[in-house]
């Protein structure tokens, strides 16, 4: 059937005619180690080692560390695998991907004769984050049913608003209550007054409801950066980059209950479908500013400062729900609520926190290095703008409180034996979230091969990552959650040529 394109009215708030939610910010701010083999083996921990191509992400004055032009590609294949307990019931996903991960070159202006021996200019594509994923979560829930999900969005709401008018008429909220409504999930306190605003649930009670949720995601972010650094006299390196992002992010999440509870006389529910698809997509700018100082030959300190990012991005939703329900006796009535129709919404900004790195590094001549950086985020900075709106004054009054500021630890490190370079490294990410379950710290391993052909190199890097996260089927209403344990796996090979 075809879809109707329906776009929401100019000055409405953001509190009725959006959905986002704190999740979705903290999407688009967290960080994803990528890049090339090399600096994935060693951890990403680069800011104060410059010379590699993804080390321009992390400090731009790493660009002027290289004394040859060089460009290069990285392909990488990530496998993720998400393990699920709900209420004790254990389930398991897999996603495998296949992308081109970085590519880009850095062509270096050499000017002996002059204390500033350097200039560098770069060029460099990062896929900064894969978000194709897939979980599955399912259980029996001893107490709540998702008729809360709709009970809280309809109490409030005039009967002859959500019974009056079409679904593509109404605001995110009451579209939520027509969906219930409709579907027969919820009823009226009083079904003869149109200005009733209470309602009461349709499911029978008595608990052991089982559902299932799957969430599956695909797309990705990326970023385009312009690095321009220089050196003063061989010490001292300067650098900065301007930053292009662009998003393109897409959910598709359906959510299952049914229930064996006593029927009532009247007709009850007795299973229910939920279905949700989220497209988002957008645009964004930031800056780095970075510098990178010789403290003798063998060490080296960076620091490096990451602006906000500054996004304009587009959602588009739609909805859909089945229920099946039935009266004590009586023979089952299935109904499809399905409007057809995507909403599309106007443009809204969000803002990325900044970020810092400090960097150290001890440089063995050729025989290779070890490398420390250490980067802080305040995630609780994240914020939908304008600030001025009601909706997203309350939107990020949520940030605030459930967001932190967090640390990253990134230590790697190098030994080469002849053409031969054996790496390997460490990462650490705190919990963006004060609570430290919704997601939980990170740890990952990485390590790594490197061979030179001369004016040829080929790196392959191997990365394990493990983390937590207590993952909500809804933001509103229910809320009852899955533990989700995940584990990622990445080859990466990166081919590289000096010219």
């Amino acid at each position: 059937m075809k879809k109707i394109l329906f776009l929401f009215i100019t000055g409405l708030t953001f509190s009725v005619s959006h959905s986002q939610e704190v999740s979705d910010a903290v999407r688009y701010a967290q960080d994803n180690l990528t890049g090339t083999a090399r600096f994935r083996a060693m951890g990403g921990a680069f800011g104060a080692v410059g010379g590699d191509l993804s080390a321009l992400t992390v400090n731009p004055a790493g660009s002027a560390i290289f004394n040859n032009n060089q460009v290069g590609v990285t392909f990488s294949n990530q496998n993720i695998k998400n393990n699920s307990n709900y209420f004790g019931t254990q389930t398991s996903e897999k996603e495998n991907s296949f992308i081109l991960n970085q590519a880009g070159g850095v062509f270096v202006f050499n000017n002996p004769n002059n204390n500033w021996k350097k200039i560098a200019i770069g060029a460099t594509y990062e896929n900064t984050n894969n978000f194709n994923n897939q979980v599955f979560s399912a259980g029996t829930n001893p107490t709540n049913s998702v008729d809360q999900y709709f009970l809280t969005y309809a109490n409030g709401i005039p009967l002859n608003i959500i019974d009056g008018l079409e679904y593509r008429d109404l605001l995110y909220n009451q579209q939520q209550a027509h969906l219930g409504y409709w579907g027969h999930v919820i009823d009226p306190v009083n079904e003869n007054d149109p200005n009733n605003t209470q309602y009461t649930s349709n499911v029978p009670g008595g608990g052991n409801y089982y559902q299932e949720n799957e969430i599956y995601t695909s797309g990705y972010n990326s970023k385009v950066s312009f690095n321009i650094a220089t050196s003063f006299k061989d010490r001292i390196y300067f650098g900065a980059n301007l930053n292009v992002h662009v998003t393109d992010f897409r959910r598709s999440s359906s959510f299952y209950e049914d229930n064996s509870n006593p029927l009532e006389p009247t007709e009850t529910i007795s299973n229910l479908r939920f279905n949700n698809d989220l497209y988002t997509y957008g645009n964004g700018f930031s800056f780095q500013l970075g510098a990178i100082g010789k403290v003798t030959e063998a060490f080296r300190v960076g620091i490096a400062y990451e602006s906000n990012t500054w996004y304009e991005l587009y959602d588009e939703t739609s909805q859909s729900l089945q229920t099946t329900r039935q009266a004590d006796g009586g023979q089952p009535i299935h109904e499809t609520i399905n409007p057809n129709i995507v909403n599309v919404y106007e443009s809204y900004t969000l803002q990325t926190p900044a970020k810092w790195t400090f960097s150290g590094a001890l440089v063995f001549g050729k025989s290779g290095l070890i490398s420390v950086d250490y980067a802080i985020k305040d995630y609780s900075n994240t914020k939908y703008k304008p600030t001025s709106d009601p909706g997203f004054r309350g939107l990020n009054g949520d940030i605030s409180n459930q967001l932190t500021s967090n640390g990253e630890l990134r230590i790697g490190g190098e030994y080469k034996i002849n053409r031969l370079s054996l790496r390997g490294g460490y990462r650490f990410e705190g919990s963006p979230y004060k609570n430290g379950s919704t997601i939980g710290d990170l740890n990952s391993y990485s390590g790594g091969l490197g061979y030179s052909f001369g004016a040829t190199k080929l790196d392959l890097a191997y990365s394990y990552l493990e983390r937590k996260s207590n993952q909500g089927f809804f933001e509103t209403g229910f809320t009852d959650s899955a533990n989700i344990s995940s584990k990622l796996n990445n080859v990466s090979l990166t081919l590289l040529f000096e010219l």
